[in-house]
Formats: C-alpha cells, sequence, structure tokens
C-alpha cells in the first residue's frame, strides 16, 4: 500500500527534452533517414520528416534532456518539499543528477515517482546516461529485476488500477483530485520553441518543477493525505 511508504523515501522528478538540433537540416544525411524511418508510422502521409522534426524531444534517440527537477520531503521542526533543478549541458546535468542518486537515494528503500515515468522519464534518463557512457545508478539499471523489485512509481499507473488503455494526463488528474493547478504560461509543446527561438531555459526551469510539484501532491491526494502549502515548498 503507497500509504506506508515513508514520504522521505521517494524522489519525485520531472525532466524536460528538445530535439538534439534546432532544425532539421542541422542534422546528417544518415540522421536524417533514420528519422524518418523512425517516424514513419507515426507521421503516415500527413507530415514530412522535416515538418515532423519539432516533435523530436519526444525520442531518446533523437533528442536532448534540457532540465531535471527533483522534489523531495524533510522532515526537520517540520516537514517541507524540497526542489532542485539540475540545467546545462546534458552530460553536465546527467552526472549531477547521479550523484543525487547515489548520495541520497541509493538504498534498497528508495524510490523514484514521477508521472508517466515507467514509459517516459525513467527510460529516457537512462537511454541519455547510455549515450554519454554513464554507468546507470542501480535504480535506473533495471535488467534482471522482476516487476516488484523496480524501485519505480508512477501516478499515471496508479490511477489506473489495473487499466492500462487508461492514459491521463497529470493536469486532468490534478484537476479531478482538487490539487490546484498554478498559473502556467506554457505547456510541453511550447518547450522546443522557448528553448531554441526564445533562448529562456529558465521559464522552462520553472514550468519543470511546477511540474514536480503537482507530481507530490497527487501521490498525497492517492493517499489520501492532505496538500503541501505554499511555505512547505522550498526551492534550492
Amino acid at each position: 500500500m503507497i500509504d506506508r511508504i515513508p514520504l522521505e523515501h521517494i524522489l519525485f522528478l520531472d525532466i524536460e527534452t528538445v530535439p538534439q538540433s534546432e532544425a532539421f537540416q542541422q542534422l546528417s544525411e544518415e540522421a536524417q533517414e533514420l528519422w524518418a524511418h523512425k517516424t514513419e508510422y507515426r507521421r503516415k502521409d500527413e507530415f514530412t520528416p522535416e515538418e515532423f522534426y519539432d516533435r523530436a524531444g519526444i525520442w531518446a534517440e533523437f533528442g536532448k534532456i534540457i532540465c531535471i527537477s527533483a522534489g523531495f520531503f524533510r522532515q526537520e521542526e517540520e516537514m517541507t518539499f524540497r526542489i532542485r533543478s539540475y540545467i546545462g549541458e546534458e552530460d553536465h546535468l546527467l552526472r549531477e543528477f547521479k550523484d543525487l542518486l547515489k548520495t541520497y537515494f541509493s538504498g534498497p528503500r528508495h524510490l523514484l515517482c514521477a508521472h508517466n515515468g515507467k514509459e517516459f522519464d525513467f527510460p529516457y534518463i537512462a537511454r541519455r546516461m547510455i549515450v554519454h557512457g554513464i554507468p546507470l545508478p542501480a535504480n535506473l539499471s533495471l535488467f534482471g529485476k522482476k516487476p516488484w523489485e523496480v524501485p519505480h512509481l508512477d501516478t499515471m499507473e496508479l490511477w489506473r488500477f489495473g487499466d492500462f488503455k487508461n492514459y491521463t494526463s497529470l493536469k486532468l488528474l490534478a484537476h479531478v483530485l482538487g490539487v490546484p493547478s498554478p498559473k502556467e504560461d506554457i505547456d510541453g509543446s511550447m518547450v522546443r520553441d522557448v528553448y531554441y527561438e526564445e533562448n529562456d531555459l529558465e521559464r522552462i526551469v520553472k514550468y519543470c518543477e511546477r511540474d514536480v510539484v503537482t507530481v507530490a501532491q497527487v501521490f498525497l491526494r492517492l493517499r489520501n493525505e492532505g496538500l503541501l502549502a505554499e511555505d512547505e515548498i522550498v526551492y534550492v
């Protein structure tokens, strides 16, 4: 039962990704051909490979991580939720994030939690670490592990209750559960343009951090617990 898991043992996270290159023409000829083949089933006859390239951030083979935001509960005089973001060159931010995992969240009792994390965030981080030659930390190395040994929680999966045809966005789930939605000036579909055209990484970081707070709030609601107050959220 999720209500028996100590909150301090969970690292909540979210990632933001963009295409590896700003424009399709910047890819090598081989990469362009591979992109065309990879996305053929999604594009069909509606888009050319070039027209579809603004969505390349979805795939770890053609995208890159520009921000990882992570939040965790800490019991001091009172419980707080602390958030930290990792940005910069992808190799650097991945190594910094790995250091966080190894230092504070590497024990058998520790868990990672994200919304749709099992299908997106966790494998994406692992794949990009492999690309950069970074050995995977134990909580991202899943080979040989049985399903119940995988240290991952997924708020979308928890909401499914075994209904695997169901997809529920974080925004919808937060609305249904009465989690207040912070004012957002961007959504996921805008991250690529904000990064490459507006060069406003800080705006993306704030968006990513808000999603981490929302994931934590949703998790609390799934445990039938009270929500975090604004003064309980600390940015570090």
